[in-house]
């Protein structure tokens, strides 16, 4: 089974930017990391996969109040990061889902 690319930084621009609290950004990358697990087991069905992907989207739009408290959103510079991140993940283990389509629980 493939591992994930040890030398790729997930959310990178997000960890870079002081607007983003770096605890907050962890919990993306927490979430991000449960679909590289998934992944990591081998696991290519499309349907499991996406159904992680929305349960992982979902759970970013619930930190959406999380950010605002901390003088931060989820807006531009997140979204970009975030979506990059996924489309690297999916291509990385040779996964056939379009980038709007594996975020489309988004709110943000």
């Amino acid at each position: 089974m493939k591992t994930f690319d040890p030398n790729y930084q997930l959310l990178a621009d997000m960890y870079r930017d002081d607007y983003y609290p770096p605890f907050l950004v962890d919990k993306i990358k927490v979430e991000l990391n449960k679909l590289i697990s998934l992944l990591e087991t081998g696991e290519q069905d499309v349907e499991v996969i996406q159904d992680k992907l929305d349960e992982i989207v979902i759970a970013i739009n619930n930190l959406q109040e999380e950010f605002d408290e901390n003088e931060s959103e989820i807006e531009t510079v997140a979204r970009d990061s975030i979506g990059v991140t996924v489309e690297y993940i999916l291509k990385w283990f040779g996964i056939d889902i379009e980038i709007e389509e594996a975020i489309r629980e988004r709110e943000w």
